[in-house]
């Protein structure tokens, strides 16, 4: 737990996130597999607006993007624009029962897919399976209990 500065908490919270998106797993469970970083930064970007953000969002798009993504850039871009509805919604998401933050947390889950899925047919990678669309319902999900473990990694100092 760190107390005072929220940006060391998010240093690790993220690269967990990073680590547990790139760790390989069979392909049954590969599918399922939440979207760990884009629920991280939904997370800061939702709980230290101002330390996390835009920024955050671009910054782990480009390190996802550098060792899995088909085109540099469309993590980042994606994960931006997550983290700006975010970090422009907090305070309505912040104030809404964590069953109600789970189905934003899918819209928005939606949202960064459809961007992926736009870019991908752009450049010519185009993924159409059914499947693409698991994880966002698997880390919806999982919101409720990413939220509690990475609020644990941070308390601000009162």
């Amino acid at each position: 737990m760190s107390a005072g500065n929220p940006r060391i908490a998010m240093l690790k919270t993220v690269v967990a996130a990073l680590i547990l998106t790139l760790l390989p797993l069979p392909s049954w469970l590969e599918v399922i597999r939440p979207g760990f970083l884009a629920l991280t930064v939904l997370y800061w970007s939702i709980t230290a607006p101002r330390a996390g953000g835009i920024t955050l969002g671009w910054v782990c798009g480009l390190l996802l993007d550098a060792f899995e993504g088909p085109v540099l850039g469309e993590h980042a871009l994606a994960l931006a624009f997550l983290a700006y509805i975010a970090v422009r919604e907090h305070q309505r998401i912040r104030s809404k029962p964590i069953f109600q933050q789970s189905l934003i947390v899918f819209a928005a889950l939606v949202f960064y897919e459809v961007v992926l899925f736009a870019i991908d047919g752009w450049s010519g990678h185009p993924l159409t399976t059914p499947l693409r669309w698991i994880p966002t319902l698997t880390s919806a999900l999982i919101w409720p209990a990413a939220a509690a473990i990475l609020a644990r990694s941070y308390r601000p100092s009162t």
